[in-house]
């Protein structure tokens, strides 16, 4: 069985990923970059943290952020929203998946 903390690193991995797509896309405003990029350091710090229940609701708050940074903005590619949406999907699922 996955445990959050394994969850918490894939997402890292998915949220730094979909941060550098970011930067590749010179169509994506520079909102959208800083957004995604408190993302990408949230998701680093809690990986960390001890507390898991507090860095899975902190870093889905910074992911809500991002999706709704990458759903309005107009001039970011489809593969930056789909990456910054499959980064925020993969908190979500941690979260759905906490230890109790």
């Amino acid at each position: 069985m996955t445990t959050t903390t394994e969850r918490l690193e894939r997402a890292r991995l998915k949220i730094d990923s979909a941060l550098e797509v970011v930067r590749s896309d010179e169509g994506a405003s520079p909102v959208l970059l800083a957004v995604v990029s408190e993302f990408a350091s949230k998701a680093q710090k809690a990986v960390g943290l001890n507390d898991q229940r507090t860095a899975v609701i902190e870093l889905e708050q910074a992911g809500d952020s991002a999706k709704a940074a990458a759903e309005a903005d107009p001039g970011a590619s489809a593969a930056t929203r789909d990456a910054v949406l499959d980064a925020h999907m993969s908190i979500c699922i941690a979260k759905g998946k906490l230890e109790a």
